[in-house]
C-alpha cells in the first residue's frame, strides 16, 4: 500500500509557495503603490509617457505626499518649484498658479508631467538627461552636456551625487513598477511609451 502523505505534503508546499508569491506581490505593491494613477495616467499618455514612469517619478519626488515641501521649496506630488510651475501654467494657458495651488494634485500633476515632457523634448528624448534636468535644473544639465565630448549619458556619468542617486532611483523604481503592474494599461488596451 502506497503512502499518500508525500503527495499531500507536496500539495501543501505548492500552496504555500503560491500564497507566499501572492503575499510577496502584495507587499511589493504596498512599497510601490499606484497612488494618483487615475489622475496622472491621462496626462502621462497625452505627453507620451508610460504612466508607470510617472509613478516612479512621484514616488522619488514626494513619496506620493501631495503636501510635500522640499528644503529648497519644491511643492507637491511632482515637487515643482513655484517659479517653474508658474512658467508651465503660462505655457499651458492656465493663467497664474500660486504656491498653494501646487498642493492640489490635479494641478501639480498636470504641470509636472508637462514640464517633464518639455525637458524630454529639450534633451532629444534622453531619459537620463530629462530626469537629471528635472532634479538639478535644465540650465545646469545643459551646461554640463555642452562640456562633454560623448553623446551617450548614463546615470553614473552625472557629476552631481544627489542627481545621480535620484536618476538611478527613478529608473530602478520604473523597472519595478513595470514588473509589478505590467497588466495595468492606460487607457485600456494601450500604453504610453
Amino acid at each position: 500500500m502506497r503512502d499518500n502523505s508525500y503527495g499531500h505534503q507536496l500539495k501543501v508546499l505548492l500552496v504555500l509557495v503560491m500564497v507566499s508569491g501572492v503575499v510577496q506581490a502584495a507587499l511589493w505593491r504596498l512599497l510601490y503603490p499606484l497612488d494618483y494613477y487615475d489622475l496622472s495616467a491621462p496626462h502621462a499618455v497625452r505627453c507620451g509617457f508610460d504612466p508607470l514612469l510617472i509613478a516612479a517619478v512621484m514616488r522619488a519626488e514626494s513619496g506620493f505626499d501631495p503636501r510635500a515641501v522640499s528644503p529648497r521649496g519644491a511643492v507637491g506630488l511632482m515637487q515643482l518649484m513655484p517659479e517653474t510651475a508658474s512658467w508651465v501654467a503660462r505655457q499651458l494657458g492656465m493663467g497664474e498658479v500660486t504656491r498653494d495651488d501646487l498642493f492640489d494634485p490635479s494641478i501639480n500633476v498636470q504641470l509636472g508631467i508637462w514640464y517633464l515632457a518639455h525637458l524630454r523634448d529639450s534633451f532629444g528624448g534622453d531619459l537620463v538627461l530629462t530626469l537629471a534636468a528635472y532634479n538639478a535644473g535644465q540650465t545646469r544639465v545643459r551646461r554640463w552636456v555642452s562640456q562633454r565630448d560623448e553623446e551617450l549619458v548614463e546615470a553614473e556619468d552625472l557629476p552631481w551625487s544627489e542627481t545621480r542617486r535620484y536618476v538611478r532611483q527613478v529608473l530602478d523604481d520604473y523597472v519595478i513598477y513595470r514588473r509589478l503592474y505590467r497588466s495595468v494599461p492606460w487607457p485600456p488596451g494601450r500604453r504610453g511609451t
